[in-house]
């Protein structure tokens, strides 16, 4: 793996410094629109879309962002999702072995996203080693995924890049989320990427601290709750 795009991914994958984020998974709209110039945080571009949540088959995806794009916005990584089993499966599968071929250009990482699209009850071990499995093999540098249980460290074990899980959709309580980034964690998940379950929250800075306790100091979910509360409430 070239130096250029290992010391980016090492910018994503547990780095040390920071009291926040690892990194934010946006768009290009979001990065223009939000996210301050001045901000260090590494962005990890989402460069696939193409589909609504009005549309029954969310799998219809397409590359929408260059790679000479993220290059311009000083993206850390490119991210786009892969719909194993699902009609488009092909074409995501393929979208993605182009994306591996311009971010090893580039020397930019690629972050495999294995989409369920409305289909959650695919996420059991079996699928989720089966897809996380192929991104790899395609040749995605890291992997994000859903938790499952049982056996998701069989999952973890069978994917030789690391992999991030998803937070998925909003838990019924913050101690929810933090066991399932403790469990995540547990099992040899790199880190998680969580958003509903982070900006929804009545805390959010609090939340995103726990969160980070929970990767980096490997606080269980009842000492990242402490974390949580010392954080400052939403008004």
């Amino acid at each position: 793996m070239p130096w250029g795009l290992q010391n980016r991914l090492a910018r994503i994958i547990r780095p040390t410094d920071g009291p926040y984020a690892d990194a934010v998974m946006v768009t290009r709209g979001v990065v223009r629109t939000s996210i301050d110039p001045g901000a260090t945080v590494p962005i990890v571009l989402r460069v696939s879309g193409g589909a609504s949540v009005l549309n029954e088959d969310l799998s219809n995806e397409k590359i929408t962002t260059s790679m000479r794009e993220a290059v311009r916005l000083n993206a850390s990584a490119v991210a786009l999702s892969i719909f194993v089993g699902a009609p488009h499966e092909h074409e995501s599968l393929v979208n993605l072995g182009h994306l591996v071929d311009e971010g090893e250009e580039a020397g930019l990482p690629v972050l495999a996203v294995t989409a369920v699209g409305k289909e959650l009850e695919k996420r059991d071990a079996r699928y989720l080693g089966l897809a996380t499995r192929i991104a790899a093999e395609f040749g995605a540098h890291f992997v994000k995924t859903y938790y499952c249980e049982p056996d998701f460290d069989k999952v973890v074990e069978g994917c030789p890049v690391p992999l991030v899980v998803a937070g998925g959709p909003k838990l019924e309580t913050e101690l929810d989320a933090l066991e399932l980034a403790h469990n995540s964690i547990q099992a040899g998940a790199a880190g998680v990427d969580m958003g509903r379950n982070i900006w929804q929250s009545a805390n959010p800075v609090g939340m995103i601290r726990a969160v980070r306790a929970v990767v980096h100091e490997r606080a269980t979910p009842k000492e990242a709750l402490d974390v949580l509360k010392g954080g400052k409430a939403r008004k």
